[in-house]
């Protein structure tokens, strides 16, 4: 994965293109600045580093911006934005930012135009890199800053092409980034002053401070001139002062690195004896002219090189095919775990159905044994009205019977007093003998 920082003072301006006027097409300049994660040792397009936001290292400067858009085609209309980034030290190409509207159309345009010539009769290829994110600033500081987990991928200081084989959209370029004097002379723009002091020798180099011509180191940086360390020192004073940390010694054309305190020019390791051959690029300069430099034959560089490459190219596919192992490991225990997922549910529903379906014969049951109770619970009032009712008869047939008793008895004490009566007066009749037959 890539991250972008562009320091740029410049605001958007929208391209004039006759062919498409899409306003989200946009043009601005500054200095491009290109971050590579540490995790990822290749810049191979992987499922995790994928993203809408692709930027095309460089765009020959013969392409114009209406020809990049044709360039593209049909694609042009999938995208939700693009913004040329130039560089004014960059005179021979320009670099695109292009956002895509979905992830399927990024892909398919990285598919279609990675690796594919910008014109049939140049060297020149499109170079496509996915991007995490591209930030704009007007701080130079911040935009030099790697972000957390990244590094920045370094340029040729003379051509300025980005030092990495995975990201440089070049292929021939004039610069095969040495710092011999036939290199440099290639070069046109000696605004650099690492290239004046190689190239340009009508007079001959002074030490900027103390004015020896002797034991020259050149700052990277900045193209300080200073004497080393066994004459005045003022190379690696003015480290001390900048913090520039690289400079170039120009009568051996090696680069000094004064934090890790050695050289940091290229070594190839040789297949004979297995030791570390440093290339001989020194400058056959003389009084005035520059001549051609010489290299060392060691003819085992070349198969070193060679086999180098098809090691890194092993290490590059194992490590894409363990990343794909893994890949492929954590997608088939995703479909195991939704396996299980799915058993889970699907045994949970049924258990919730079922026990759904028990609630609502029970349910059922419920509310039938409450219609019963309703039915008991209104029999019941009506038996009980009705005992109501009854014990009120019986206690009216009680209260007739009791008075009609009532009345017999006071008949019969009646009667009873009237016979008692009659045989009184009967009795005394009988005694005064006045008895008469009836």
């Amino acid at each position: 994965m890539f991250a972008l920082r562009v320091h740029s003072v410049d605001d958007n301006h929208p391209l004039s293109i006759s062919s498409n006027p899409n306003p989200n097409l946009g043009e601005r300049r500054g200095m491009v600045h290109l971050f590579r994660s540490l995790s990822l040792a290749t810049a191979l397009p992987r499922t995790t580093s994928r993203t809408t936001l692709l930027f095309v290292v460089a765009v020959p400067n013969y392409l114009s911006s209406d020809d990049f858009i044709r360039f593209c085609g049909s694609h042009i209309d999938e995208v939700s934005e693009l913004l040329v980034i130039r560089n004014d030290a960059v005179e021979d190409r320009y670099s695109v930012v292009i956002k895509f509207m979905n992830q399927l159309y990024a892909d398919a345009f990285y598919c279609i135009f990675n690796g594919k010539r910008f014109s049939p009769g140049e060297a020149e290829v499109c170079h496509l890199l996915f991007m995490l994110s591209a930030e704009y600033t007007e701080s130079a500081d911040f935009a030099c800053t790697p972000p957390s987990g990244f590094t920045e991928l370094p340029t040729c200081p003379v051509c300025l092409e980005r030092l990495d084989q995975d990201t440089s959209g070049i292929l021939n370029t004039l610069c095969d980034h040495s710092f011999q004097c036939p290199c440099i002379s290639k070069r046109t723009n000696l605004s650099c002053q690492v290239c004046q002091f190689c190239q340009q020798q009508d007079e001959k180099p002074t030490c900027f401070v103390c004015g020896t011509s002797e034991n020259l180191w050149v700052c990277m940086i900045c193209g300080f001139a200073g004497c080393g360390r066994y004459k005045e020192g003022h190379a690696i004073r003015h480290w001390k002062d900048a913090q520039h940390s690289y400079s170039l010694d120009l009568e051996k054309q090696q680069v000094w690195d004064y934090v890790g305190d050695s050289f940091v020019h290229r070594l190839n390791q040789s297949k004979a004896d297995g030791k570390l051959a440093m290339m001989d690029s020194r400058c056959m300069s003389t009084e005035g002219d520059c001549g051609t430099y010489g290299c060392t034959d060691d003819s085992g560089i070349s198969a070193a090189l060679f086999s180098s490459k098809v090691e890194a190219i092993v290490d590059e596919y194992n490590h894409l095919l363990a990343t794909e192992m893994e890949t492929q490991r954590q997608y088939y225990e995703s479909l195991l775990l939704e396996a299980k997922a799915k058993r889970e549910s699907s045994v949970l529903e049924a258990v919730e159905k079922a026990v759904t379906s028990k609630m609502q014969d029970i349910q059922n049951e419920l509310e039938k044994c409450l219609e019963e109770k309703k039915a008991v619970s209104d029999i019941n009032q009506k038996l009980i009205k009705n005992q109501d009712l009854c014990r009120k008869k019986v206690k009216e047939i009680e209260e007739r019977e009791i008075l009609a008793i009532r009345s017999k008895d006071e008949k019969i004490l009646d009667l009873e007093e009237q016979l008692t009566l009659l045989n009184c007066d009967n009795v005394r009749k009988l005694k005064d003998g006045n008895l008469v037959d009836m």
